[in-house]
């Protein structure tokens, strides 16, 4: 539960219990944003408490939250409900996701079953509806006029505050709930580079053994399929053709909610195996996961950092934020709705298209040949990421508790 004092300290105090499916900040991008919120809400003289649903089999709470039930499935429902209610919130703030409740929309029905007024943040919209037996042309009858939502439920329609991340995700939820939501952008996902930063190049290169002119190309995430680390496997092959040197770094762990166990397993197999057949090993290093210090380290040495997402990169990405914010320059695809503050030379340098190592490898090579364009975006992109830190987000957080609860 967060108990917030408003105004970053000042005022009546709000508490709010914030739900968010699974507490695993180490898998799940949705868990590490509300630690960082969590973290930031500290800001007052209350103590932070984040309310999660227990997924551990010995049925014990993840570290630093309170465990409600043993999952999100509609049977376990009215008990995550009673004992949110338990808690005496001003406030339940559910942080929506589909895969953090287990792909499971029986959350959606809390708002009925609460006695606590709700406030919802959209991670995730505009593409999922549960369950998932009923037809898609069935769904505007469903949900009438905006009474239902399919991804949501009753989220949507009757939280007290909504939120989302991107004008994007605002626009869909506008069209199809007739509500307007508040917009609060999130922010990168690893803390500002330290003192110790401007030596990170020298201490990673030599780690690495990477000789002069070799350019360090880092990729920063959870390593998924839509991710197109396979495709920046396939330009390191390409760009040792074409004799541009390059070593590049999947600096991130492959298990997560979405892609747990053996999946990850299967995918990372697979990974190592077309690094092997292209013949690049000694071009490409896999982390597996690493602690923050450890990431901040590399994309300070960065001399690029690519992000070739096969739907494109938006400002939605902690991952694209972290590395803005290390003034790294960034090699982006684009999504199918551009996002307007990720502007090709400006802010960004355009991955022309995507799962395709040809787009990768020429965006690389427009960078290296290019100094005064690979500054220009570095400035940037650190100026953009300068406007949306973890402060301005509480800050924002706490102006829409108080509107909501109308102090």
């Amino acid at each position: 539960m967060l108990r917030v004092n408003g105004a970053r300290g000042q005022g009546e105090q709000v508490r709010v219990a914030v739900v968010c499916g699974t507490y695993a900040p180490e898998r799940d991008g949705v868990a590490d944003y509300v630690r960082r919120l969590a973290g930031e809400l500290r800001g007052g003289p209350d103590p932070v408490d984040v309310v999660v649903a227990a997924r551990s089999e010995d049925g014990r709470a993840p570290e630093g939250a309170v465990a409600l039930a043993p999952g999100w499935s509609p049977r376990h429902l009215p008990q995550a409900a009673r004992a949110l209610d338990a808690l005496g919130a001003d406030l339940v703030h559910v942080q929506w996701a589909p895969s953090a409740y287990g792909w499971s929309g029986a959350v959606g029905w809390l708002p009925a079953l609460l006695r606590t007024p709700v406030v919802t943040t959209l991670h995730e919209y505009g593409w999922w509806a549960w369950p998932a037996w009923v037809p898609q042309r069935a769904w505007p009858l469903v949900e009438g006029g905006g009474a239902y939502d399919r991804e949501t439920g009753l989220l949507g329609p009757r939280s007290r505050g909504l939120v989302t991340t991107n004008a994007g995700h605002a626009a869909v939820v506008g069209a199809r709930l007739g509500r307007w939501p508040t917009t609060i952008p999130i922010g990168p996902n690893v803390a500002s580079p330290g003192p110790d930063a401007a030596g990170a190049r020298a201490r990673v290169r030599a780690r690495l053994g990477l000789a002069d002119g070799v350019a360090l190309l880092v990729f920063f995430g959870f390593v998924h399929p839509v991710k197109g680390f396979r495709e920046l496997v396939d330009a390191a092959a390409l760009l040792r053709d074409e004799g541009v040197d390059v070593h590049v770094v999947g600096a991130g762990g492959f298990a997560s909610l979405a892609l747990p166990g053996d999946e990850a397993r299967s995918f990372r197999a697979e990974v190592e195996q077309r690094i092997a057949d292209r013949g690049v090993g000694d071009r490409v290093t896999l982390t597996g996961w690493v602690d923050e210090a450890e990431v901040s380290e590399l994309l300070s040495a960065a001399d690029a950092v690519v992000l070739p997402f096969t739907v494109g990169v938006t400002t939605k990405s902690g991952s694209l934020l972290a590395a803005l914010d290390h003034g790294a320059p960034v090699l982006a695809t684009v999504a199918d709705e551009r996002d307007a503050d990720l502007v090709d030379g400006a802010t960004v340098l355009d991955v022309a298209a995507r799962r395709d190592p040809a787009a990768i490898a020429a965006a690389v090579r427009r960078l290296l040949a290019d100094p005064d364009l690979a500054a220009r975006v570095a400035a940037g992109g650190r100026r953009l990421a300068a406007g949306r830190g973890w402060d301005a987000i509480a800050d924002a957080h706490v102006a829409l508790y108080r509107s909501v609860l109308g102090r």
